[in-house]
């Protein structure tokens, strides 16, 4: 590079060439801010921004007081969305609901965090399950799912209130069926819309979903039909970007 390229740039490029290099493994601690500063003979403020330069770029993370270390990377977790809640190819079974099986089928161990309450939907979930946005309610179905013990979703499943009151749905914990639990209250979904959006994260979600800095999110938005077309739920899930592969298959007639 030309001697007109910030030194920060130079140094940001070393050591990400170090990392690309394996000289610096996932979870290795770089050398502290003093060290840095000796190797390039630069000031502290130009090690800061050759660092926030490299975490910006999702390869290193800030430990609190601890200095700052090679970003560990998930070994992701593969949804065929085209198939996923598919009652002819995926089902429900002692592992719990058809996210948990899918998930134990591919070796891994599943949990999942719920808690369930009653209120009124975002306006824009209100809208496509045809409730009044000041005065419809639906029961909401909040979930943290694990996978190998850590954090890599949040669901929330929202149905309106009355189709669903004293169901197995009210319960907070996990709760399944075979071809699933709204099909065993009589409410067969027969179609889905999928809608897909990549953000940055809330801070809510950061927190829940232990996401290093610079992590996007991907928002999967499901809203579920019946075969006359009424709305019957809409699930909100969202994906962290660092652990995650969504794939599709699509027929081409």
């Amino acid at each position: 590079m030309g001697e007109q390229t910030p030194r920060y740039h130079r140094i940001a490029d070393d050591l990400r060439a170090q990392i690309e290099r394996g000289d610096l493994a996932p979870g290795q601690q770089l050398k502290t801010e003093h060290e840095l500063m000796q190797v390039y003979d630069v000031s502290r403020n130009t090690v800061r921004l050759a660092l926030r330069r490299l975490t910006d770029e999702g390869l290193i993370i800030a430990g609190q007081g601890r200095g700052s270390f090679v970003r560990r990377r998930h070994t992701p977790a593969v949804w065929d969305w085209s198939v996923l809640e598919s009652r002819s190819r995926h089902t429900s079974d002692s592992n719990g609901d058809q996210w948990s099986s899918i998930v134990a089928e591919s070796g891994r161990e599943p949990r999942q965090e719920v808690s369930v309450s009653i209120r009124r939907p975002p306006a824009d979930v209100a809208e496509q399950l045809g409730l009044d946005p000041e005065t419809g309610l639906t029961v909401v179905r909040q979930r943290v799912r694990y996978v190998d013990r850590e954090p890599y979703a949040l669901a929330d499943s929202y149905f309106p209130e009355p189709l669903v009151r004293d169901t197995p749905l009210m319960l907070p914990e996990d709760v399944s069926a075979p071809g699933g639990v709204l099909a065993s209250i009589g409410l067969v979904q027969d179609h889905y819309r999928d809608e897909i959006t990549v953000r940055m994260p809330t801070r809510a979600e950061t927190e829940k979903l232990g996401l290093p800095a610079a992590t996007p999110v991907a928002v999967h938005r499901r809203t579920g039909y019946d075969k006359e077309g009424k709305p019957l739920r809409v699930m909100v899930t969202v994906l962290p970007g660092d652990r995650h592969v969504i794939r599709y298959d699509v027929p081409a007639e």
